[in-house]
């Protein structure tokens, strides 16, 4: 039967759906109170009737019901609401225009569809589950209404009451006008629901026997003991094993006090109380450690650096100081001193250089060459005190620190232990592990050492703690100051091809299961992918290149190629591409403005470039760019304040200072990277004089240093790997600051060969060589 359309204002719900004949308080907000005085004020056409559909987050509803207000009020709390009752679906059609504040909609009543003899049995089974339901929850009331239901099309509509029903179900409901299909998808929810019941029913029942079970058997052995003591039968219940294995274990008597005091309160408790558990767990955590469990370290000192040298090429200044190490041990135990277990006898290194020098697998050789076990606990990444201290017992799932299991797992109380990136280590909410550090890594107090776990005092003393870092920013002063830096800043090009031909290229072979007999790989092939395939300060990026050029031989080997194969210098382009890294600071410092500097990375030392660039204008600025930290941005401040400010002495005539009065822009290549610290201030220096006047910077000259207002140039850090760098980047000539002279005894002899080092005071030395003389007429700077 075709419906007359109506208008009527519509309210959408956003935490319900209504289905005709429910009956519904809703509370009145803006929207509500809204929709229905424009229903009242409707007159004739409406009376006290309005729309109300389900408010939907990607489109507007389809379909609604028509309701009427049966009365106005307010809830007990005293806010205002109203009582609706739903009479018929309706589609809700396009917007009209109606009095009042709220959207009006063109309405169209919707009849039941199917009211077939199917939908009657339909209407007969979901009647049975809905009371089966209300029986479950003993809602006997609302089961005789239920009951007394017959028509199919209200009691499919019922549903709107289900509190088991999602709203989206219920709007499926709303929208679906075939009676027999709303009942179809009821029977099928309302079954799943009372199966959902069912088990939970069996769940909770299985629950409550369980404890009554447990409480049974409890009352049974508590009564069990009492008999079987009156009998004097006092059978071992397992906590007897304990108490055995306590007066039998080697532990020092404090040890020994406080796991007998643990055993007592074992057997005070009941073996059903959790507390027992953890008094097992601790006390065989307690009984696993290797209290006086300590191996012989070796004292044959030339076995010992023959061990290091095997396994590791050149890092001189770390095995030197595990054969000093080595060689008090055994001056102590030849004179009859306290060998072990004293306080400080330990000792803790800190290895700190870029990836890929060989620092996390120099721990495991000096366990070696020491004779003693090794265990490394990997820092990178911790954020909980508890990793390194410990947890309280009073914790679910609660365990030792780190330090302990290390020592549990080494099986002796003088392990080598690797801290491995001690650096990397952050906090947050739960404390900061590098502070619960500083008691591990102080020689003068990890004898006493307490974890939160054991709360027992455990000597660390004996134990070689080695660290190893990237970079020591990161690290707090205090832990810092702990520990024996020793650096480790990387490795020459002779170095690296050393290490290729003695350690790399065998492992690699052997990985790619190759022969010696079948492939051979040239030492000036090693050099010319250590100079122009990899620009590290390690030598993890040159094994890669190794690796690939076998895995190729390999398989030209298995297409039938011949044996032997011969990896020269022109067959890496087809084993492993072109090169990716050429001489190139001629090239930059081509123009002026350009000087070429030195920086110590993450990843080692490098080199950059600083361009200076004067832009058309009046007004004197100062443009800095390339990601630049406070540090740095200081330094380029400084050296045109420099520049301008003594434009006399460095022999710059009008024009030069002309060209320096208005912009400038200051750029750090690559902007990608983060850049900060002093030592570019020369630099920076150099490439704003060479913009003044002209004159480029030649092309051989890489130069690092502070430098202050008056010119001074002050020392810096790094001064190791930024030469190993410019001997990377083919560099001939640097210059450093005259107070690190001293640093210059770390440098490898082949590095100070292979460059020209000035060790200058003052800036205007540096300006007096490094730029090109200039064409005709243009400034000179001379040094002071």
């Amino acid at each position: 039967m075709t419906q007359t359309s109506q208008r009527l204002p519509v309210l959408f719900l956003s935490d319900g759906v209504l289905l005709p004949g429910m009956v519904v308080p809703i509370e009145l907000d803006e929207a509500a109170q809204a929709a229905i005085d424009a229903a009242r004020a409707a007159g004739d056409e409406g009376g006290d009737r309005l729309l109300v559909a389900p408010r939907l987050e990607d489109r507007y509803a389809s379909y609604g019901v028509v309701v009427t207000v049966e009365k106005v009020g307010r809830f007990r709390g005293g806010s205002p609401a109203a009582v609706l009752r739903a009479a018929g679906r309706a589609r809700i059609g396009s917007g009209v225009t109606g009095p009042g504040a709220a959207l009006w909609v063109e309405a169209t009543p919707v009849d039941d569809e199917d009211l077939t003899e199917r939908a009657h049995e339909l209407a007969a089974d979901y009647k049975k589950l809905v009371v089966a339901v209300l029986q479950k929850r003993e809602a006997w009331q609302i089961v005789d209404q239920v009951v007394a239901l017959t028509d199919p099309s209200v009691i499919a509509d019922t549903a709107g009451y289900a509190p088991y029903l999602s709203v989206d179900r219920k709007r499926e409901l709303l929208e679906t006008p075939s009676v027999q299909r709303r009942l179809e998808l009821l029977v099928d929810w309302t079954q799943t629901y009372l199966a959902e019941l069912e088990v939970n029913e069996k769940i909770s029942e299985d629950v409550r026997d369980s404890v009554e079970k447990g409480q049974r058997e409890f009352l049974l052995r508590q009564q069990l003991a009492a008999i079987r003591k009156e009998l004097g039968e006092g059978e071992p219940d397992g906590t007897d094993d304990y108490r055995t294995r306590v007066e039998t274990a080697d532990v020092p008597d404090d040890v020994r006090t406080a796991l007998l005091r643990e055993v007592d309160r074992l057997e005070r408790a009941s073996d059903q109380s959790p507390e027992s558990s953890y008094i097992r767990t601790w006390l065989d955590t307690v009984l696993d450690l290797p209290w006086h469990v300590r191996t012989v370290d070796t004292t044959d000192i030339a076995s010992a650096r023959a061990v290091l040298d095997a396994d590791h090429y050149g890092l001189d200044d770390v095995k030197d100081r595990i054969i000093e190490h080595l060689a008090v041990r055994a001056r102590r135990g030849e004179r009859g001193l306290e060998v072990v277990g004293g306080r400080g006898s330990g000792a803790v290194v800190l290895l700190a250089g870029p990836p890929g020098v060989g620092k996390t697998s120099l721990g495991e050789s000096v366990a070696r060459s020491l004779g003693r076990t090794f265990v490394r606990v990997a820092l990178g990444g911790v954020r909980d005190e508890a990793e390194i201290r410990g947890h309280r017992r009073t914790y679910v799932g609660a365990l030792p620190g780190r330090v302990v299991r290390a020592i549990k797992e080494a099986g002796s109380m003088n392990p080598v232990v690797l801290l491995d990136e001690v650096d990397k280590v952050g906090s947050d909410y739960r404390g900061d592990p590098a502070a619960a550090l500083l008691e591990v890594l102080d020689p003068a107090q990890n004898h006493t050492f307490r974890d939160h776990y054991l709360e027992l005092d455990l000597d660390l003393s004996d134990v070689l703690f080695i660290a190893t870092a990237n970079v020591l920013e990161t690290i707090p002063p205090a832990l810092l100051d702990r520990m024996e830096l020793v650096g480790i800043d990387g490795y020459t090009e002779e170095d690296k091809v050393a290490i290729a031909r003695d350690f790399l290229v065998p492992r690699q072979r052997e990985r790619a299961a190759l022969g010696e007999d079948e492939v051979t790989i040239t030492d000036e092939a090693l050099r010319e992918l250590a100079a122009n395939h990899t620009r590290e300060a390690g030598v993890r990026q040159l094994e890669r290149l190794v690796a690939k050029a076998f895995r190729k031989v390999a398989t030209r080997l298995a297409s039938g190629a011949e044996t032997p194969v011969v990896v020269d210098r022109p067959a890496l382009q087809a084993l492993v591409g072109r090169a990716r890294f050429t001489p190139e600071a001629h090239e930059r410092t081509s123009v002026p403005g350009v000087a070429t500097g030195l920086a110590v990375t993450g990843l080692g030392g490098d080199v950059l470039w600083i361009e200076a660039s004067a832009q058309p204008g009046d007004s004197p600025r100062l443009d800095l760019t390339g990601q630049l930290g406070d540090v740095m941005k200081e330094s380029a401040h400084i050296a045109l304040t420099y520049v301008r400010s003594h434009a006399g002495e460095l022999g710059l005539d009008a024009d030069a200072l002309a060209r320096l009065s208005g912009p400038i822009h200051l750029h750090v290549p690559a902007g990608a990277v983060p850049k900060d610290g002093p030592s570019a201030g020369v630099t920076m220096t150099t490439a704003l004089v060479s913009l003044a006047t002209g004159r480029t910077v030649r092309g051989e000259v890489g130069m690092t240093g502070e430098v202050s207002l008056t010119g001074r140039v002050l020392p810096i850090g790094g001064v190791k790997q930024k030469l190993l760098a410019a001997q990377r980047a083919g560099l001939t000539e640097v210059f450093l600051p005259a107070r690190n002279g001293p640093d210059l005894d770390d440098v490898p002899a082949e590095v100070l060969e292979a460059l020209t080092v000035h060790l200058v005071g003052d800036v205007r030395e540096i300006l007096a060589t490094a730029l090109e003389p200039a064409a005709s007429g243009g400034g000179v700077v001379t040094a002071a």
